[in-house]
């Protein structure tokens, strides 16, 4: 039986062209990638929490080099290669780089220790092959952490311009990505084949003069608008101008700023090893539950 191949959500050509050209303008927006360097942050504190050493590990896919550099410097030391997704984006520190593709992972079977992902994954068509692919990349009790948009993100502008579009040209085109939802990520990990999967999510709101200022920051981050099934016109100035109109109505704090949700989701998981903890076999138990929930004489 032939198993068809994923959809094509997003023109992946197209989004290393918009990064590329994003960071060779960097300079000109340079807090835009603050959603990238919170999540390198926060990277590097998790890895304070996990009390072993990972001796070879990969950055996988990074719109920037805040990933490798937090590998770089990870307590216990070890060697780092960034898997860089556009030349013009990979930087330079303490780490060999190697520019290639998410979904076609350069990697031998079982030859990595850690790897990490950090906002790439939710631009990738075939999410649960390149789960499939990083799992088997990893050596036994190998650790993946990845953080991703989740389904929250810029749900201010989703909302605005879909009412706007609406409301104008009588329809709705795609505009802006979809993100995927926490609770089928972890799913999402199992089917992958990782054992103790972990999800949580953080998010942050970020507060705008208008709605321009958000989507160039978003155009400077290279995340504008690389679905498939895209518009090819243009966004029309009235479309924009009720958009404009709509968020500052809806979705303004009391001083007038506009309200930017980013909601990034938490991925952990490890490619299974006999050392892990495992769930007790059905009928192995040594108590009955009747007897754990029976009162004890000091209950009140």
């Amino acid at each position: 039986m032939s198993v068809s191949a994923p959809p094509e959500i997003f023109d992946r050509a197209l989004l290393a062209v918009r990064l590329d050209r994003a960071w060779r303008r960097a300079a000109d927006r340079p807090g835009a990638d603050f959603l990238l360097r919170r999540a390198a942050d926060e990277l590097a504190d998790r890895l304070l929490l996990v009390k072993r050493a990972f001796a070879f590990a990969v950055d996988v896919g990074a719109p920037g080099p805040h990933a490798a550099a937090a590998l770089a410097g990870r307590p216990g030391g070890g060697a780092t290669l960034r898997l860089a997704p556009t030349a013009a984006s990979a930087g330079s520190g303490d780490f060999a780089v190697l520019v290639g593709d998410a979904e076609r992972l350069p990697l031998a079977e079982a030859s990595v220790d850690l790897v990490v992902s950090l906002m790439a994954l939710h631009h990738v068509n075939d999410l649960p092959g390149a789960l499939i692919q990083i799992r088997r990349a990893l050596r036994p009790d190998g650790l993946l952490i990845a953080a991703l948009a989740g389904g929250d993100t810029l749900t201010e502008l989703r909302q605005s311009l879909t009412i706007a579009e609406s409301e104008v040209a009588g329809g709705v085109s795609p505009r802006v990505a979809p993100f995927a939802d926490a609770r089928a990520l972890g799913g999402l990990l199992q089917r992958a084949g990782f054992a103790l999967p972990v999800v949580d999510v953080d998010t942050v709101v970020a507060r705008y003069a208008d709605m321009l200022a958000l989507m160039h920051d978003l155009r400077a981050f290279g995340a504008a608008n690389a679905l498939v099934e895209r518009s090819r016109k243009p966004l029309q100035r009235a479309v924009l101008a009720r958009t404009a109109e709509i968020y500052a109505e809806r979705f303004a704090d009391a001083g007038g700023r506009l309200r930017a949700t980013f909601e990034t989701v938490w991925l952990t998981g490890w490619a299974p090893h006999e050392s892990q903890p495992k769930p007790l076999r059905p009928g192995s138990a040594t108590a009955r539950l009747a007897d754990a929930l029976r009162p004890r004489e000091d209950d009140r």
